[in-house]
C-alpha cells in the first residue's frame, strides 16, 4: 500500500515537472523567436539606412549574405533572398514598437508569406493578430488568405447593434462573416439543407475553423420541445468568448423574411430552456444560398432576438465525371425524407 502511494505521488510529481519543462520550452521558444524577428528587423533597418544615406545599391545585400554566412555558418537565415525580405520587413513596419509588442509573436516565415501575398498594411495586421490569437500554422494562415477572410469578417447582416449590449454587440458582429465558404464539401451547388448539414458535421473541424475561434459544437438537429411539440435546430453551438448559444439554420434557397421569424422563435426557446442565468442572450445565424441586402435588413430590423444573416459558398466547380456520379434531386429527396423520418 505504501509503495502504491509512493508510486502515485511520484507520477504526480513527474507530471508536474513535465508540464513545467514544456511551459519553459514554450516560453523560451517564444523569446528566441521574438529576438530573431527583432534581429531581422534591425538588419533590414540598417540596410535601408545605408542605402538611403550612403547611396549603396543592391550589391550590399549580396556582400552581406556572403560575409554574414561566413561569420555565422550555423545560422541559415542570411541568404540573399532572406536579406531582401528583412529589408522589405523594415520598410513595411518602420515602428519598432509594433515589432516588439505584436509582430514578434509570429514566426518569421509567417511574415514572409504576408509580405508576399498582401499589399495592404491593414490586411497584414489582421492576419498577424488572428494568427497569434488562434495559433494558426503557416498552412492554415495561407488558406485563410486564399479564402479572403479579411474581406468577409464582420460583413454579415445583423441586428446586433440594437439587440445586444456593447461591447458584446461589437464582438458578435466581428465574429460573423459573409459569405461563409465550405470548399471542403464535395457536394453540388444544388445540395439540400440536410445534405449540407451532414457534410458540415462530418467535417466538423474544418467547419469550426471556417466559423472562427471560440465555437464549441453542441449538436446537430438539436431537439427542443415547446408546448408538447417537437422542433429541431439544424446546428447548435456555444461560443466561449460571447458566452452564449449560437443557433445556425441552413437554407439552400434565397433568404425569405419568414426564415428570420422561425429563428426568432428558436432563440426564444433556447433562452427559456437552455440558457444559464449567467449566459448572454442566444444568437441566431441564418446561412442561405443568396440574399437581398435590403430585404434582409428589413426582415431583421424588428426581430426581438439578435440574428445574423450570411450567404454560404460551396465548391465552385466540379469535374464532369464527378457530376455524372452525383445523385439526382429525386434520389436526394428520397434519402433525406427517409433520414428525417428516422430522426
Amino acid at each position: 500500500m505504501v509503495a502504491q502511494v509512493i508510486t502515485q505521488d511520484y507520477e504526480k510529481f513527474l507530471e508536474d515537472l513535465k508540464n513545467r519543462v514544456a511551459l519553459s520550452r514554450y516560453k523560451a521558444a517564444r523569446t528566441v523567436n521574438r529576438e530573431l524577428i527583432l534581429l531581422y528587423h534591425h538588419i533590414g533597418q540598417q540596410i535601408l539606412q545605408k542605402q538611403r544615406d550612403q547611396g549603396w545599391g543592391s550589391k550590399i545585400i549580396q556582400n552581406l549574405s556572403k560575409d554574414l554566412s561566413k561569420a555565422f555558418p550555423e545560422m541559415k537565415g542570411f541568404s540573399v533572398a532572406n536579406l531582401h525580405n528583412m529589408r522589405r520587413f523594415a520598410e513595411l513596419y518602420p515602428n519598432s514598437g509594433f515589432i516588439q509588442q505584436v509582430a514578434g509573436e509570429l514566426p518569421w516565415y509567417h511574415h514572409v508569406v504576408l509580405m508576399e501575398r498582401l499589399k495592404e498594411e491593414e490586411a497584414r495586421i489582421f492576419y498577424i493578430q488572428n494568427a497569434i490569437e488562434y495559433g494558426w500554422s503557416r498552412a492554415i494562415m495561407i488558406h485563410q488568405i486564399e479564402l479572403g477572410l479579411h474581406k468577409r469578417q464582420g460583413k454579415a447582416v445583423t441586428n446586433f447593434d440594437t439587440k445586444l449590449a456593447s461591447p458584446t454587440s461589437d464582438l458578435a458582429n466581428q465574429t460573423l462573416k459573409d459569405p461563409y465558404i465550405f470548399d471542403f464539401l464535395s457536394i453540388s451547388k444544388e445540395a439540400h439543407e440536410r445534405e449540407i448539414e451532414k457534410g458540415l458535421v462530418s467535417h466538423i473541424e474544418r467547419f469550426i475553423m471556417e466559423l472562427g475561434g471560440g465555437f464549441a459544437f453542441v449538436g446537430r438537429q438539436y431537439h427542443l420541445t415547446v408546448s408538447q411539440k417537437d422542433y429541431y435546430i439544424d446546428l447548435l453551438f456555444y461560443h466561449l468568448k460571447l458566452r452564449c448559444f449560437v443557433a445556425i439554420e441552413l437554407k439552400a434557397v434565397e433568404f425569405e423574411p419568414e426564415h428570420a421569424g422561425k429563428m426568432n422563435f428558436y432563440l426564444s426557446a433556447i433562452d427559456d430552456l437552455l440558457k444559464h442565468p449567467t449566459d448572454n442572450p442566444s444568437i441566431g445565424l441564418i446561412l442561405c444560398k443568396t440574399k437581398d441586402q435590403v430585404l434582409a435588413e428589413y426582415a431583421l430590423r424588428d426581430m426581438n432576438k439578435p440574428i445574423g444573416l450570411a450567404e454560404y459558398r460551396l465548391t465552385e466547380a466540379l469535374p464532369e465525371n464527378i457530376k455524372t456520379e452525383l445523385p439526382t434531386i429525386e434520389e436526394l429527396e428520397k434519402v433525406l425524407s427517409k433520414d428525417y423520418s428516422e430522426n
